[in-house]
C-alpha cells in the first residue's frame, strides 16, 4: 500500500465512520469497484485499520471533550450537586447504550463480518440502510425532545440498534441516529448521543485488536504510513462530526434523506456493477 493509497483510506474511513453511510460498508464496496489491488488480508493491514480507528476516536473524545470532562469530574464528585448528578446520568446512558454492541460484538463479529463481507452483500445492505434512513425520517416519533431528556429505555433501544452495525453497509450512527428520532429525540441530541457511545465503541475495537497487532508480523515502515494516515482519519472525523453537529440542528425535520438517497443510489448501483461485470 503506497501513501496516497494510504490516505485515501484515511479520509475515507474518517468521514464515512461518523456520516451514516456505513464506513464498512465502503471498505467492502470501494474497493472492488475501483479494482483495488490492496490486500486487505496482509499482515500490515491490521496495524493500519486500528491506526485508523485510534485517530478517529481521539478526534472525538478532543471534539466533545467538555462533555467527557464533566463526566468525569461529575464521577469523582467534583462540582455542583445538579452537575454531578447530571453528570452521573448521562455517563449511565453512555454505558446502558455501550452494553449491547459490546456484548454481541464480541460474540458475533468474526461470525457476522465472515458470512457478509462479499462485496454484493454489503451492496445490498448500503440499498436497505438508505431504505432505513428515509423510513426513520418518516415514522419519527413525536416531539422534539433534546439530549438531555434521553431516558434509559431510550439509550438501550439506541444500544440494540448499534448492534445492526456490525454488518457491513448498516451504518452505526445511522442506526443509532434513527433509534434515537423513533423515541422523539430531535437529530442534533441522537447525533450527539451517537458519538458520544461511538467513543468507547471505536477505543473498544481498538484495544480488542491490539493482542493480534503486536503478533503481527509488521514490514518497517508500516508503522510510520498508518500513523501519518491516522492523523489524517482523525482530521476529517473532527470535520465531519464538525460538520454534522451543525446540520443537523440546522434541518431538523428532513436530516437524513440526503444519505438515505446517497446510499440507495450507491448500493443500488454496486448491485447492478457487480451483477453486470
Amino acid at each position: 500500500m503506497n501513501m496516497i493509497q494510504a490516505l485515501a483510506i484515511a479520509v475515507l474511513q474518517g468521514a464515512t465512520e461518523l456520516f451514516p453511510v456505513s464506513s464498512l460498508g465502503h471498505a467492502v464496496i470501494i474497493p472492488s469497484l475501483l479494482k483495488s489491488s490492496i490486500n486487505q488480508a496482509a499482515a500490515e493491514f491490521l496495524p493500519f485499520v486500528v491506526m485508523l480507528h485510534l485517530g478517529t476516536a481521539v478526534a472525538l473524545l478532543q471534539f466533545f471533550w467538555k462533555d467527557w470532562w464533566l463526566i468525569g469530574t461529575g464521577l469523582l464528585g467534583l462540582g455542583d450537586t445538579h452537575q454531578v448528578k447530571e453528570s452521573r446520568r448521562v455517563f449511565l446512558l453512555i454505558v446502558i447504550a455501550t452494553i449491547p454492541a459490546a456484548v454481541v460484538g464480541f460474540l458475533l463479529e468474526k461470525t457476522v463480518r465472515g458470512l457478509f463481507a462479499a462485496p454484493l452483500i454489503a451492496a445490498g445492505f448500503l440499498a436497505l440502510n438508505g431504505l432505513l434512513l428515509l423510513f426513520g425520517e418518516r415514522v419519527r416519533g413525536r416531539g422534539h425532545r433534546p439530549l438531555s431528556d434521553i431516558k434509559p429505555m431510550d439509550a438501550f433501544i439506541i444500544g440494540c440498534a448499534q448492534c445492526l452495525a456490525l454488518i457491513p453497509g448498516i451504518s452505526r450512527s445511522g442506526t443509532t441516529i434513527v433509534a434515537g428520532i423513533m423515541r422523539g429525540i430531535d437529530h442534533a441530541g441522537s447525533a450527539h448521543f451517537s458519538f458520544l457511545i461511538a467513543t468507547p465503541i471505536i477505543f473498544g475495537a481498538t484495544v480488542h485488536q491490539l493482542p493480534r497487532l503486536l503478533h503481527a508480523d509488521v514490514a518497517p515502515g508500516v508503522f510510520t504510513t498508518a500513523s501519518i494516515a491516522a492523523v489524517v482519519a482523525g482530521i476529517t472525523a473532527w470535520l465531519s462530526t464538525w460538520f454534522l453537529m451543525r446540520y443537523f440542528k440546522s434541518h431538523d425535520d428532513w436530516a437524513l434523506n440526503p444519505f438515505g438517497y446517497y446510499c440507495i443510489l450507491l448500493g443500488g448501483g454496486s448491485l447492478v456493477w457487480f451483477g453486470l461485470f
